[in-house]
């Protein structure tokens, strides 16, 4: 219960938060641009003549690189909510009026974005260093590290 009365203090904050990733969800530009024969997640249309529809093949990408794709794209989305975390701390250090306890308590969300970060980006070195130790270890043909 105690946090919803939190949350309700930044009901503004969060509002815009959810409706701008609202409308980086349903923006139909990025539908647009999208081009189906070069999928970037592996998964290519067979065009045969009919632009309605066609046959989805299974892609020839390799296994490690869209392994390496989503865990970059899950540990970049965490990041930004770690920045955010800490300039949610900023804004509540600058608008504490010298108040000693919110002072102390905007100090504790500009620690705990750090501490993210710091967590998000040792699990990123962590996920890169076995998956090119793995790929080296086990004689894969033609092997080339991820970046």
């Amino acid at each position: 219960m105690k946090l919803l009365y939190k949350l309700a203090k930044y009901k503004t904050i969060l509002s815009i938060i959810f409706v701008l990733a609202l409308g980086l969800v349903l923006s139909p530009s990025l539908a647009k641009g999208a081009d189906p024969v070069l999928d970037p997640l592996g998964v290519n249309i067979i065009e045969d003549g009919d632009t309605t529809g066609g046959q989805i093949a299974l892609g020839t990408s390799d296994l490690r690189v869209t392994a390496v794709k989503v865990i970059n794209i899950a540990l970049s989305l965490l990041g930004i909510i770690a920045v955010v975390v800490v300039l949610i701390g900023g804004f509540k250090w600058m608008t504490s009026g010298g108040d000693d306890t919110k002072v102390g308590d905007a100090r504790k969300w500009i620690f705990s974005g750090i501490i993210g970060l710091a967590i998000i980006l040792s699990a990123w070195a962590i996920a890169k260093f076995a998956i090119n130790n793995l790929g080296s270890a086990t004689n894969v043909k033609d092997f080339t590290p991820v970046e």
